[in-house]
């Protein structure tokens, strides 16, 4: 390596074009970087999903859900096999294995799924797919006063102008019910012409169909045949034949049916500011970028304006561009501000062209970086760009120790290339260690488990990059142009600069001789005592920490500018009941909204989306969250969506709008559930517990006690599970006499189905749109039960009866949904918490001391388990010790290689502990709880606080082989080193400051790592000029101790 130095000192040409290479393929690079809010991940989960169209639960999990959980359970990396049965369709969720292929497991999936062969009749083809987090870049909203039919051909018009852009690729019509053809015949015109629902379906089957005749090759070529007869429209449906008449006369489907081309009765609709609105969610797949498929969007919409029909408008909502621009823009002015401060700071303690060629390696190894991050499939985003803002101070410590070891030399008068050269070589071995523990310390992060752990995989990535360039310009490239570094003269005049930095020269010499010297005076012979104080300082802490003074919130919670109301109403009610309650807080946000208004008069509230039938953004925030499984809808589900503006631009918080949005609102009567929300990521509870077993019964009484037990403990609140009873449900039994009429119980459910739910003829597609077409009975004979008891069926003998006569009906309620996790049945326990009365951890203490083990006790079958960020935070955990030991065990390994030695390395680590001190003690005073971001930034933290006690201690090694005593070492290496610490401390700390005052809302997520980092290196440093150099002197009394043994064996 010394020749490599040598080398690139004398030839400084090389060097210049090394530089350049670096910076101009780096700034080639940017433009070709993809731009995100955050990182698109690939999930380690598959999910299938059945349709099986008016199936309750019970039916679903039995028919759909149980067959698929046989058939995946055994194939080779399947980590998990989760499922939920719902009303119409089933749903299971494979997690895979990490670090296996999703790709093969998928395809083993996909073979073991299409093997089963006993799938209800009447159910759907299974879709399979692999979880992905689609990136939603915006929602154009198509809204007026109109009808909503006259809406959907609106919307089809907007969305084929989109699709036709060459590059848009994926548009999706979002909580709207799809086309669908009615055929309803009355009860008494089947009666009168003695049809069946079947033979109607076959008759409409064998007319409305297309069929290709092959070809006719005639002498003037090939000429296709068709049979050309599907029915696309009411007009075409009502001439198709049902049944001749023997007298020539025809009986038309118009004659017995009325015909409704209309949509589904799913009761799926929204609002845009208290107008009918369809919604159109534009998305981006694979390497599109937001801010241009945006400009795509805007071009596109532009066109459709054109084509719309008077009094259609279009709006954009929810859009990805605005948050992805206001988060650059708040990392990078953070990122400038915080390369100003390192450059002022540099450049008062050196030299004004050594702070500049110092600071001058940021952009070299930043733009390095990016070079490599195509390689590192790393794009620009919100966690790569706090990345570069981590390692901003970090990044100059190589060349801050090399820098001012070259600046010393030819201070002392050494010739400008020999004192490069020389400067460069000496602290070439700890720099090189120093960056190498540095990178290993952030290595447990690419391995951190879960979503989360996806996500900040960017910022290892980045940090590593940064610092293997840093390196880089450190030994290779700073040398060749600090040779030309002037001699400093005493005759030399002093500008003005030099006078500021002169001031700044005398306040160091001040520090080193008037404080630290002297306090390491007193330190060396009161090394023990001062040992001792330093150890019940880390106990204390710990203790502090332990007794839950400190909170930890697992995932710290993140505003957004949204503000979501969510009410659930009683399985089963009609859909005119929900909208009156979400009418009430649609009412409630309209009146808000001319009350809330920023400094420059603009409103708070942008926009008011109220969708009824699904709650599509709650439906987004679980997914950002790490959730799986389908979006649920039904008449008694709605939301309010209330748009904000940017954080930045207002002066009230989000959840300060929903203090007052609630108070108007008040108590909803009948509402299951209201909750309010203005949090980035949904999470279910603080506490989540997942109680599994086989008998439903037991998980039932289980959820109870848990509920109480939780009730009981103070700060809980909000406690309540996942079981909801379902809809009212009519059981049908057949009677003896039915028996012996040839019937069956199936042939009656079917028929009974065809009424009621209908017989699908045939799905096709028209224009762009897939229709389905159905033959039941009117709505209005579907709503009594009289109509089900008097419904005629039909023997195999060809004669009817009434339902009644071979039936009974039975009336209960089932599941609302049966949740399964690992083959059992399943339902959780949640809840919130007072955060200042409590934190989680607390109480899942509690509870495992008392409530848990009884109840294990009392129902054996029965397990409970974490679940939620719970299961998350206990996976994460976990992984970081065991990560964290090997980072550690790496790091000895490191040191112990250059320093020769087994117990030095261990003086140089023991300021990572009292680092730790630092980080906690920064997020008191800055009165930020304990996250999972926390302890990544003391994760990095161990690499980067033994940096400077490594470049003591070499310093010391080396002094004590030219012949100097153990305490003069020591006490010359602390005071030659203690500007070089002090200024590496100071850029880091400086680096972060600027992301540390961030008062943005956004930021705070990510405020807690750099609080670890800034604090715990500042702390670390006190421990490097003091603790390091006490406990280099206790070891060599320790080495001491044999010869003096067996000095007084010897007298």
């Amino acid at each position: 390596m010394n020749a490599i130095i040598s080398w690139f000192a004398k030839n400084t040409v090389s060097a210049n074009l090394l530089m350049a290479g670096v910076i101009v393929v780096g700034a080639m690079t940017v433009g070709t970087l993809k731009q995100e809010v955050v990182p698109m991940v690939e999930m380690q989960a598959a999910v299938i999903s059945v349709v099986y169209p008016g199936a309750a639960p019970l039916e679903v999990e039995q028919g759909v859900c149980l067959p698929i959980e046989r058939a995946v359970q055994g194939l080779s990396g399947i980590d998990k096999v989760n499922s939920t049965a719902k009303e119409n369709i089933g749903v299971v969720t494979v997690e895979f294995l990490e670090g296996v292929d999703r790709n093969d497991i998928v395809n083993d999936v996909k073979t073991a799924v299409d093997a089963i062969d006993n799938f209800p009749q009447d159910s759907e083809r299974p879709q399979v797919k692999l979880l992905d987090m689609i990136g939603k870049v915006m929602d154009v909203v198509i809204w007026g006063d109109t009808s909503h039919s006259e809406l959907r051909k609106a919307t089809n018009i907007v969305e084929s102008q989109l699709l036709a852009h060459p590059g848009i690729t994926l548009v999706s019509l979002s909580n709207a019910p799809p086309f669908q053809i009615s055929i309803e015949i009355e009860q008494s015109m089947l009666n009168r012409y003695q049809l069946s629902f079947d033979g109607i379906t076959a008759a409409i089957q064998n007319s409305s169909v297309d069929i290709p005749g092959g070809s006719l090759f005639a002498d003037s070529g090939e000429i296709l045949l068709r049979a050309n007869g599907q029915a696309y429209d009411r007009k075409d449906l009502e001439k198709i034949v049902i049944r001749n008449n023997g007298n020539g006369g025809s009986l038309l489907l118009k004659d017995i049916a009325t015909i409704k081309d209309g949509f589904a009765e799913t009761e799926q609709f929204n609002r845009f500011n208290s107008k009918p609105a369809t919604i159109l969610s534009v998305f981006r797949v694979g390497s599109q970028e937001t801010l241009v498929l945006a400009d795509y969007v805007n071009e596109a919409l532009d066109k459709a304006k054109a084509k719309l029909p008077a009094g259609i408008h279009l709006s954009i909502k929810s859009d990805d561009t605005k948050i992805l621009n206001s988060r650059l823009d708040l990392m990078l002015r953070n990122g400038r501000a915080g390369l100003m401060l390192v450059l002022i700071a540099l450049a008062f303690f050196l030299r004004l062209r050594v702070a500049l060629w110092t600071t001058i390696g940021i952009p070299i190894a930043f733009l390095g970086a990016i070079l490599l991050m195509p390689w590192f499939d790393v794009s620009i985003n919100l966690i790569s760009l706090f990345g570069f803002i981590v390692v901003l101070g970090i990044v100059v410590d190589d060349a801050i120790v090399v820098a001012e070891n070259i600046h010393e030399k030819r201070r002392n008068g050494m010739e400008g290339l020999r004192a490069a050269i020389e400067g460069a070589q000496e602290m070439s071995k700890p720099v090189i260690f120093a960056v190498l523990t540095t990178i290993t310390a952030f290595i447990p992060m690419l391995f951190m488990p879960g979503s989360m752990g996806k996500f900040a995989r960017n910022i290892p990535l980045i940090v590593i990059a940064v610092l293997i360039f840093s390196l880089v310009e450190a030994l290779l490239i700073l040398p060749a142009h600090l040779r030309y570094l002037p001699l400093e003269t005493e005759d030399e005049k002093p500008g003005l600069w030099s006078k500021v930095q002169g001031v700044a020269d005398r306040s160091v010499e001040f520090m080193i001789n008037k404080l630290y010297r002297p306090m390491l005076g007193w330190a060396m012979p009161n090394r023990y005592l001062l040992m001792g104080i330093s150890v019940a300082a880390l106990v204390s802490t710990i203790g502090y920490v332990s007794s839950g003074r400190v909170n930890f919130n697992f995932f710290p919670q993140i505003e957004a500018d949204d503000v979501i109301v969510d009410i659930r109403m009683p399985l089963g009610v009609p859909v005119s009941q929900t909208e009156s309650a979400i009418m009430r807080i649609e009412g409630a946000a309209k009146l808000l909204q001319t009350e809330l208004f920023n400094a420059d008069g603009l409103p708070i509230i942008e926009s008011i989306t109220t969708a009824v039938g699904a709650q599509p953004t709650k439906f987004k925030q679980q997914q950002m969250g790490g959730g799986t499984g389908e979006n649920s809808s039904g008449a008694h589900l709605a939301e309010v969506h209330l748009e904000l503006l940017g954080a930045e631009f207002r002066q009230i918080t989000g959840n300060e709008v929903i203090e007052r949005l609630s108070a108007k609102v008040g108590p909803i009567a009948g509402a299951e559930n209201v909750s309010y929300s203005a949090d980035l990521i949904s999470s279910p509870g603080d506490i989540d517990l997942r109680v599994t077993g086989q008998d439903l019964d037991e998980i039932l009484s289980v959820s109870k006690q848990l509920q109480n037990d939780l009730q009981k403990i103070a700060g809980v609140r909000l406690v309540s599970d996942t079981y909801q009873v379902g809809k009212r449900e009519l059981s049908i039994a057949l009677l003896p006499q039915g028996e012996a009429l040839g019937l069956s119980l199936g042939s009656v459910g079917r028929q009974i189905r065809q009424a009621y739910y209908g017989s699908l003829v045939q799905s096709f597609q028209r224009d762009s749109d897939e229709v389905e077409m159905y033959v039941r009975l009117p709505r209005e004979a579907r709503e009594s039960l009289y109509s089900l008891n008097t419904m005629l069926i039909h023997t195999p003998s060809g004669s009817r009866v009434p339902l009644s006569y071979v039936a009974s009906i039975g009336e209960g309620r089932g599941a609302a949904q049966i949740d399964r996790y690992s083959r059992m049945r399943s339902i959780r326990v949640q809840a919130q918490i007072d955060k200042r009365a409590t934190s989680p951890d607390s109480v899942l203490s509690k509870l495992n001391e008392g409530s848990i083990p009884a109840l294990r006790s009392r129902y054996p079958e029965i397990e409970i388990s974490l679940a939620g960020q719970q299961e998350e935070q206990k996976e994460f955990m976990g992984s970081l010790q065991r990560t964290n030991l090997l980072a550690l065990l790496a790091i000895f390994i490191l040191l112990a290689i250059p320093l020769s030695s087994y117990m030095q390395p261990l003086i140089i680590m023991s300021a990572i502990p009292f680092g730790m001190i630092g980080a906690i003690v920064g997020h008191v005073i800055l009165g930020y709880d304990l996250s999972m971001f926390s302890l990544i930034g003391v994760v990095a933290l161990s690499g980067i606080v033994i940096n400077d006690s490594l470049v003591m201690i070499d310093l010391i090694n080396r002094m004590r082989a030219s012949g100097s005593s153990v305490l003069e070492a020591v006490m010359q290496s602390g005071t030659r080193r203690f500007r070089a610490i002090m200024l590496t401390t100071l850029t880091t700390f400086l680096g972060l400051t600027p992301l540390l005052l961030e008062k943005s809302i956004q930021a705070k997520f990510l405020i807690p790592m750099a609080i670890s980092v800034a604090f715990g290196v500042v702390f670390a440093t006190l421990i490097t000029l003091l603790i390091v150099p006490s406990l280099y002197m206790i070891i060599e009394d320790l080495r001491q101790i044999p010869g003096r043994i067996s000095g007084r064996k010897s007298r």
